[in-house]
């Protein structure tokens, strides 16, 4: 799992992991998504099964002690238009209080690079962001 980089208003405070799921779904609802809108779209692209919009109603209101199955969270990632990565990353910090922060899909240096860049001032990393855009920019114009 992956952790999303996630851009906030300076002086917000990060959500709780404990609504991570019942938040992304929020979210969608907030977006102008009705209820009954996203059960009509909670389609299991693997299986063909549904959920119904009355789980996500729930999910919102008054979460169950358990997290949805594979196929509830590949319905939800149909119905809310996330990956379904996102949705298991956001059911895992609801349910199991856990947040991925480790990379996935890149090789070590990658890795090396950014836990350098972690360990760096938030001056520091500016620099660095910087030098990087520069080198970006400077690609794009040759």
């Amino acid at each position: 799992m992956t952790a999303t980089a996630v851009d906030r208003e300076p002086g917000t405070a990060e959500p709780s992991p404990a609504r991570a799921l019942s938040d992304l779904i929020q979210e969608a609802l907030d977006g102008g998504k009705t209820l009954r809108q996203l059960g009509k779209a909670a389609i299991d692209p693997e299986t063909g099964e549904r959920i119904s919009w009355q789980y996500f109603q729930k999910l919102v209101k008054n979460p169950p002690a358990s997290a949805p199955s594979p196929l509830q969270m590949r319905a939800i990632a149909a119905a809310i238009g996330k990956s379904e990565r996102r949705v298991k990353e956001a059911a895992a910090e609801q349910w199991l209080e856990y947040r991925a922060t480790e990379l996935s899909g890149y090789g070590e240096p990658v890795r090396v690079i950014v836990a350098h860049l972690g360990d760096m001032t938030e001056q520091e990393q500016r620099r660095w962001l910087a030098m990087i855009e520069a080198d970006e920019k400077a690609r794009r114009e040759e």
